[in-house]
């Protein structure tokens, strides 16, 4: 069953025909009174006399309530809760006790009982209280199943992947969650950083505290020192009132500063005193405030190139650089694909209600050769678009966007022209190389948008080299 599945079932189990209910009174007639309404309100009713039988009763079978009367042979109510949630923790315990003694009331509820009810009572009173039972059942159902969820999709065995790289990434995290290691995420747009520093936090001994998430590079100068450190009411023209800052919202748990390469070289200075020091100073303020929190910093820039342009400074990035995980851009794992794509139409199936389960082998094998400038996220967009789009019941080619349309011609073009090449038994090494560097240079400018710079790094070359290469071969 999926996770929303679980959430969606465990929201409608509230009815009353889904909780079973056993009573536990020695008055027979009683007893058989309180079963004969609770039936009729549609609950799913077992009647005991005996609180030593009903110990044997719950232990054999899953009742959602237990309604015990206090004054029993043998054993009272008190001892009845005691034991009986020793024997089933899951079930919500109610104790019957005779009208103004609270003091029993205060005592059942410290053994766990869920509620109690004073007798006599009349029989809309015992229906308001277990409605009110049910609720707080069904509401600790739902937190379940929600945090089975988080637990389900931040758990490493469930980042999808299956190549070397990732794979040992995964090792390498595995073993720093339990450090208060500060880590530093490099790695292209779309590749996941944000997932894994949510994994890193999520099985951490810091998952019950906030994980806070900021991206330097989207606030404005002037605002990003408020928003990481807060800061003092009338501290400048519109601080109406005083505001905590996401380290002090973070407090006990994770921050997560995503492109700290935007991070401006002033805050770079405060930014570096706080993970030195372990404190911070709310804009405007005189105190400096204790804090407690995990730094994870991600970025796709190539900061030891900004350290050495003197856009970053050194002491911060070694600060930051305790452990360095480099995320692999999805077309230096082409493995990874199809495990992805299937994860992607299982996913988009239950979110959109759709029935999309295969694709054709030419469009499979589309997926694999196109480099994915945008990685994973682009991979996940197209899948969803092209299951919304498909007339076919499958992914298939024209379900794709055009420009995977447009690669899958060049790719078959320029396929087709080394084959006849081969064909033709030239077997000039000069040509060949040739042939095959225009191929490659053309890939890496597609995949990086023509971006010339960063086609330069995907292709291993100088920039001046890729320059001279394009002018060579008149590749526009």
């Amino acid at each position: 069953m999926s996770d929303e599945q679980q959430v969606e079932k465990s929201e409608t189990e509230h009815a009353p025909d889904s909780y079973r209910i056993l009573v536990v009174d020695d008055d027979d007639a009683f007893r058989d009174s309180l079963q004969a309404v609770l039936q009729q309100a549609c609950y799913q009713v077992e009647a005991i006399d005996s609180p030593q039988a009903a110990l044997e009763f719950v232990a054999n079978q899953s009742f959602d309530i237990v309604i015990s009367d206090f004054k029993m042979p043998d054993m009272n109510g008190i001892e009845f809760i005691r034991e009986g949630l020793k024997r089933t923790p899951e079930s919500a315990m109610v104790l019957m006790t005779a009208y103004g003694n609270f003091e029993l009331a205060v005592q059942a509820l410290r053994e766990g009982a869920y509620d109690y009810i004073p007798k006599p009572f009349q029989n809309d009173e015992i229906l308001l209280t277990l409605r009110k039972v049910c609720e707080r059942l069904r509401l600790k159902r739902e937190v379940a199943a929600l945090q089975n969820a988080i637990n389900r999709r931040y758990h490493f065995g469930n980042i999808v992947a299956q190549s070397k790289q990732m794979k040992d990434i995964f090792d390498t995290v595995k073993r720093l969650t339990s450090f208060n290691t500060t880590v530093l995420i490099t790695g292209e747009s779309g590749t996941g950083k944000e997932l894994l520093a949510r994994a890193v936090h999520h099985n951490s001994p810091r998952r019950g505290a906030p994980f806070v998430a900021i991206n330097c590079g989207a606030i404005p100068e002037n605002l990003i020192e408020s928003e990481l450190f807060g800061h003092k009411q009338g501290s400048f023209t519109d601080a109406s009132h005083d505001r905590q800052g996401l380290f002090e919202e973070a407090n006990g748990g994770t921050i997560f500063l995503d492109e700290i390469a935007e991070l401006p070289m002033h805050l770079q200075v405060k930014l570096l005193r706080v993970l030195q020091e372990r404190q911070i100073r709310p804009v405007g303020a005189e105190e400096l405030i204790d804090i407690d929190v995990r730094v994870i910093a991600a970025t796709h820039r190539d900061l030891e190139e900004r350290v050495h342009s003197g856009t970053f400074r050194d002491d911060l990035y070694f600060r930051l650089n305790v452990v360095s995980i480099e995320l692999p851009p999805l077309r230096e794992r082409p493995e990874d694909i199809p495990i992805l794509v299937e994860h992607f139409m299982q996913k988009h199936n239950r979110r959109l209600g759709i029935d999309v389960s295969d694709i054709d082998t030419d469009t499979a094998r589309l997926l694999m050769s196109y480099p994915w400038p945008g990685n994973v996220r682009e991979l996940e967009n197209c899948v969803e678009r092209a299951m919304v789009l498909t007339e076919s019941g499958k992914i298939d080619l024209n379900s794709l966007p055009s420009k995977l349309q447009a690669f899958s011609s060049e790719d078959s073009e320029d396929q087709g022209q080394e084959d006849l090449a081969v064909d033709e038994e030239n077997l000039s090494i000069k040509q060949h190389t040739r042939a095959l560097e225009v191929r490659l240079i053309k890939q890496a400018l597609r995949c990086t948008n023509g971006n010339r710079t960063h086609a330069a790094k995907v292709l291993e070359v100088s920039h001046r080299t890729l320059l001279y290469k394009l002018k060579e071969y008149e590749i526009t």
